[in-house]
């Protein structure tokens, strides 16, 4: 089995990015906060999240960010993105499911991501996509917002 060593993975993952669409806020008003856990279902089919090192190939990993506005006025319009780490696939699970999908980092679009292949519409597959966003409208004052996505080992 091939391990991962998510110390490594985990720095890939924080270089998640965030844009102000409204730009009037200084740079200290959001705090991110990355985890990565193992996805881990029992017998009753309840999801369970445990933090992890390393896994084998085939396991299950979330990458959740929570981002907290840390100043006493709302922030709007902001755009968040965590990208699919190096040796890892994404699913196609993510929260909330109103992620944009990218196969270049640069052109987001909705999901499941499409294109023409001998002139018919086709889904991109999910091993493909490198990066999600996701659009937060408002993020009220010293309020939290989470976005996660799922990931293989590859």
């Amino acid at each position: 089995m091939k391990g991962l060593n998510f110390l490594r993975s985990a720095l890939l993952a924080s270089l998640a990015s965030v844009f102000l669409l409204s730009t009037a806020h200084a740079d200290n008003a959001l705090k991110m906060e990355l985890t990565a856990n193992k996805v881990v279902k029992n017998a009753e089919g309840k999801l369970s999240y445990l933090p992890v090192r390393t896994a084998p190939a085939g396991t299950i990993i979330q990458y959740k960010a929570t981002y907290t506005n840390t100043i006493n006025e709302n922030i709007n319009d902001l755009a968040v993105t965590l990208p699919i780490p190096a040796n890892m696939t994404f699913t196609g699970e993510a929260i909330p499911s109103t992620a944009q999908g990218s196969i270049d980092g640069k052109n987001y679009a909705d999901m499941p991501l499409m294109r023409k292949v001998d002139g018919k519409m086709v889904k991109i597959p999910f091993s493909e996509y490198r990066t999600l966003r996701w659009n937060i409208k408002l993020l009220p004052a010293n309020k939290s917002a989470a976005v996660s996505l799922n990931t293989i080992v590859d």
